[in-house]
């Protein structure tokens, strides 16, 4: 099969092409043929090695993708041949065929398109995750939401609308704002022009209920300054490359509730929350309300050119690479 390697850790053009040999299903596993993989941010990271996970070189980076059951393993229940799924996994699936434990799979509903599928879900269950069971989002909530026209982004305006809040969007172009409009957002500030904390004090006077941070960087500090007493400040990653730093005499004052947020140890220490969003959010994907923005594909040749496109920031939802 043909896959994308990472020899070594470096910048996405270091990435190449190569045949390697199929990896057949073990006991527990499935394997897969897939049609389409999405980029996310942490990809990027994992080739640098600049990812809370380090991985051992060579190793094939993707973890989003959607395809057809090829292979079944022993011991695999409700999954045969011939089902449309798509999952996650940590490394693997920029290539032709994966081969992942069965319980990273997810059927894909009747009617959505395989390539929607692949980039669903790892934008849409972190910002469904954070939105219901992190930041407990209730209707009419004011709710900001920055690095708004990115994967998880994006995800978050439309599903944070979908729960009924009133969606300040924040990112760092008038064509990106207009996506967010396009998704539900009732108001929009572009950073790169306005003060974040003036910008969503003139939508919300009162201060925002929650902020949803996936940008990190000088950002925070500024939004949290224009929470409301008690707000919500949810982190869930460090898309500029800078880790923020609080003043603590800002909490002090402010009172808010500060939580982090990673999918996997969410999984992990709150399984039953977990399988409820996990439910819900199928339902949404189901009935179309929810469905990602896929703004490019890339043929698997052109994986390295995938990965530039979204280490350079100028995605918007989600980019695609075709098996």
């Amino acid at each position: 099969m043909r896959a994308v390697v990472c020899e070594t850790y470096g910048p996405p053009e270091g990435l190449r092409v190569q045949e390697l040999p199929l990896r057949p299903a073990k006991h527990g596993q499935v394997q897969v043929k897939v049609a389409a993989a999405a980029v996310n941010f942490p990809d990027v990271l994992i080739c640098a090695n600049k990812y809370q996970v380090s991985l051992p070189t060579p190793f094939t980076p993707g973890s989003e993708f959607a395809g057809v059951v090829t292979e079944v393993g022993e011991g695999v229940t409700g999954l045969v041949v011939g089902d449309r799924v798509f999952g996650s996994t940590i490394t693997g699936a920029f290539s032709e065929y994966v081969t992942v434990a069965a319980e990273a799979l997810r059927p894909v509903p009747e009617g959505v398109a395989l390539t929607a599928a692949a980039g669903f879900w790892v934008a849409h269950a972190t910002a469904y995750h954070a939105l219901r069971s992190v930041a407990e989002v209730q209707p009419g909530d004011k709710v900001v939401v920055l690095g708004a026209a990115g994967g998880v982004g994006l995800a978050a305006v439309e599903l944070a609308v979908a729960l009924g809040a009133e969606v300040i969007a924040a990112a760092s172009s008038p064509e990106k704002l207009a996506l967010c409009r396009e998704r539900g957002a009732t108001h929009t500030i572009d950073y790169s022009v306005t003060d974040l904390r003036d910008g969503i004090r003139e939508c919300a006077p009162d201060g925002a209920d929650v902020v949803l941070d996936p940008v990190g960087g000088p950002l925070a500090e500024r939004a949290l300054r224009a929470t409301k007493w008690g707000g919500r400040f949810i982190t869930l990653g460090f898309a500029s490359g800078e880790i923020p730093r609080i003043p603590l005499n800002l909490v002090l004052l402010k009172g808010p509730i500060i939580k982090g947020f990673e999918i996997r140890t969410f999984a992990q220490y709150a399984p039953q929350e977990a399988a409820r969003d996990e439910r819900e959010l199928l339902e949404l994907l189901a009935s179309g309300k929810v469905a990602p923005h896929i703004s490019a594909e890339y043929p698997l040749e052109r994986a390295a050119e995938a990965l530039r496109f979204v280490a350079d920031r100028k995605a918007t939802g989600k980019v695609l690479i075709i098996a």
